[in-house]
């Protein structure tokens, strides 16, 4: 439901110039907080064998499906 409702704001707000601005702008806003939440990259966590990608974005690879 979520996904949906930010695919219809983001339509309408692509249409004019300035939703354009708008858009552009919470995407910066969202891409520098993300970049804060993320663990250093020398951290011991991420070093662990078997751990998940915390991002969204991540590619899971065809087996992670319904795995039977």
């Amino acid at each position: 439901m979520k996904r949906i409702l930010q695919l219809v704001v983001t339509r309408w707000l692509a249409r004019t110039p300035i939703g354009m601005v708008l858009l552009g702008l919470g995407w910066l806003f969202m891409r520098r907080r993300r970049a804060r939440k993320q663990q250093p990259a020398d951290s011991p966590a991420l070093r662990r064998p078997g751990r998940r990608s915390g991002t969204p974005y991540a590619w899971r690879g065809p087996t992670t499906g319904d795995r039977r």
